[in-house]
């Protein structure tokens, strides 16, 4: 960590004045150091540092706004996902922020996200907790000290939790806020302890800026064959499966969460891994269960005892607990984060009304229609409010995190598939035999044994029949699968409860198609289920 307060090591260059210490790109052991010499985090039992979020304990979606400015307003998606606010009312709250790092210690972490140089951002967190600046070096790419040494930042983050909005005069909700400046790279972060706010804020900067390089960003997740030959990726929402299925130790992993498809291939926006703890299992997922007990991850909101032993059953903090560690701690990454263009792309379904197939194979616009809807549950904890399964659509299984318009990332896709020839297949890791409270979630040996033919090309050779409700592909027979798991009808005690839920389930898709995506080109919306 290289301490400086020097005029010229100052962060003048960003309006801030700091009257503390600067404390530039500090190695792991020194954060984990003055976290513990702060009491924001414990030491564990095998080395992580655990640290406690306090009452938000997911993302806070309601708190993002994006800045309404010149540069940026004619492409910005504006609604709900996207609030505006003026900036006015950013550099206000700009000046909150400022004016607190400026009167404490200013840890600063200087990383990129993305692993294609051609396409990267170089990010600079700015922040007074040590906690958050491991955190920031954990999740996203370190630099060389060659790339170090002319670093210039493209995107700023000014984090300060400890600052809260006052809703009346700085035009926010709450105390809590989220806001980025599209054009001028800028984000700031307030109110809210929770680390993932960090990730997720680059993010979303990151999907505006790609698309307009002709980069497709992706709420996914993505490995590849041991001779880098077969690329799959894997959308989702948190919970849905990201992380667990992409963790194949017969493949190399390439990023469990966010990538970019381009030109080249797909590439991670990522250094780490986010992943969900909750009753994880050493025996179903030996590398993040490794992972998780390991020196420099971070685990939020995970109990552990007196002896430093954690607990990962115990959800009575939440049941979005989380572990942020370095990719590398994965035995199968791929050290490059980057591979060539997929031939599988897979939709995580966690289907709470336990009425969609363990798999389905969809053609060209039902792909895109699917991946539109983003069709799934959200799964407790994951945000706030948010204590059981609740069916829900999430545009391009990310809604909160795409600053355009959704059919933007839909003609991406669409132009992806086509040149590269990638098949689209749809994943149920939710419930069969019933809905959410009667049914059971779909073993997970099955969802392993089904995307393990998939990704061989055995799936491909088996009888299929065509869902006469949602009019996709469904596999008659699998191999190392139950034949009666892949008809979910024959799974529910009552067929015909089967068949109205069926029809009630394509009936909300057609409604939110209609409600969200009315400019979606015809031959999409033509591919939706019919009640």
């Amino acid at each position: 960590m290289t301490i400086t307060d020097r005029p010229e090591d100052s962060l003048a260059v960003h309006g801030l004045r700091v009257g503390g210490r600067v404390l530039r790109n500090p190695t792991t052991s020194q954060l984990y150091t003055a976290a513990l010499d702060r009491g924001e985090g414990v030491l564990a039992e095998d080395g992580p540092l655990v640290v406690d979020t306090g009452r938000f304990t997911g993302r806070s979606p309601k708190d993002k706004f994006v800045v309404r400015e010149p540069g940026s307003e004619d492409r910005i998606w504006w609604s709900e996902t996207n609030a505006e606010i003026s900036e006015e009312h950013f550099d206000g709250l700009r000046g909150k922020v400022v004016a607190h790092l400026e009167a404490r210690d200013v840890y600063v972490i200087d990383a990129f996200c993305g692993a294609d140089a051609n396409h990267r951002c170089a990010v600079r967190v700015l922040t007074t907790h040590p906690y958050h600046a491991l955190f920031a070096k954990t999740m996203f790419i370190e630099p060389t000290d060659a790339e170090l040494a002319g670093f210039e930042p493209d995107v700023l983050v000014l984090h300060e939790p400890e600052v809260e909005a006052d809703p009346e005069r700085d035009g926010t909700r709450t105390g809590v806020f989220v806001c980025l400046h599209p054009s001028r790279g800028e984000i700031l972060i307030g109110g809210t302890f929770y680390g993932g706010e960090i990730k997720k804020s680059v993010f979303t900067l990151m999907n505006d800026r790609l698309p307009l390089e002709g980069v497709l960003p992706m709420h996914c997740s993505a490995n590849v064959s041991q001779d880098l030959q077969d690329v799959a990726v894997f959308f989702g929402l948190s919970g849905t499966g990201k992380t667990t299925l992409s963790a194949d130790p017969a493949r190399l992993l390439i990023g469990d969460d966010e990538h970019g498809w381009g030109n080249e291939g797909v590439f991670n926006f990522e250094g780490g891994c986010y992943a969900k703890t909750i009753r994880l299992s050493a025996e179903a997922e030996p590398e993040i269960w490794n992972a998780v007990h390991s020196f420099g991850t971070v685990l939020e909101n995970v109990a552990v005892d007196e002896r430093g032993v954690l607990d990962l059953e115990d959800d009575s903090k939440t049941e979005n607990n989380r572990a942020a560690y370095k990719l590398e701690r994965i035995a199968n990454a791929l050290p490059a984060k980057r591979a060539g263009h997929p031939r599988s792309v897979i939709l995580l379904a966690a289907d709470a009304f336990g009425i969609l197939p363990p798999i389905a194979r969809l053609g060209r616009e039902q792909g895109l229609f699917f991946f539109l809807s983003g069709y799934t549950s959200k799964l407790a904890g994951t945000e706030l409010g948010v204590t059981e399964p609740q069916p829900t659509f999430s545009t391009c299984f990310g809604a909160p995190f795409w600053p355009q318009p959704p059919t933007v990332y839909a003609k991406l896709l669409g132009e992806k598939l086509d040149r590269h020839g990638a098949t689209v297949w749809l994943i149920n890791t939710g419930w069969t035999g019933g809905p959410f409270g009667e049914g059971h979630r779909m073993p997970i040996q099955a969802t392993r044994a089904l995307l393990a033919a998939v990704l061989s090309g055995e799936l491909g050779g088996v009888e299929f029949r065509t869902d006469p409700v949602f009019g996709f592909e469904v596999p008659v027979t699998a191999p190392a699968v139950d034949e009666s798991l892949l008809d979910p009808r024959s799974t529910w005690a009552d067929p015909e409860a089967y068949d109205r839920k069926a029809r009630e389930l394509a009936q909300m898709f057609a409604d939110n198609f209609a409600t969200k995506h009315a400019d979606a080109p015809p031959e999409i919306a033509a591919a939706a289920p019919k009640p």
